[in-house]
């Protein structure tokens, strides 16, 4: 597991302490178990949004014609 550092305002970590406290753990719980949230929350974010895409790209009726085009002429100037 690696270690980070971070600076932060004493009195800010003064009350996450207290909280810490609370909580039955210790700063380090209490900011592990935040980046955890935060990670897993963002991970089924962007899962929804992949369902959503394959859900949208699945109902389309939009069709697309031949290529009657070449990179070349589509960069010409």
């Amino acid at each position: 597991m690696a270690n980070v550092t971070i600076s932060i305002d004493d009195d800010i970590l003064k009350r996450a302490r207290k909280i810490a406290i609370d909580r039955d753990t210790s700063f380090n719980g209490l900011v592990r178990g935040y980046i955890e949230s935060l990670v897993a929350h963002e991970q089924r974010r962007r899962q929804l949004q992949i369902e959503e895409l394959d859900r949208l790209f699945a109902e389309s009726t939009a069709l697309v014609g031949p290529v009657t085009w070449t990179r070349d002429e589509l960069h010409e100037r």
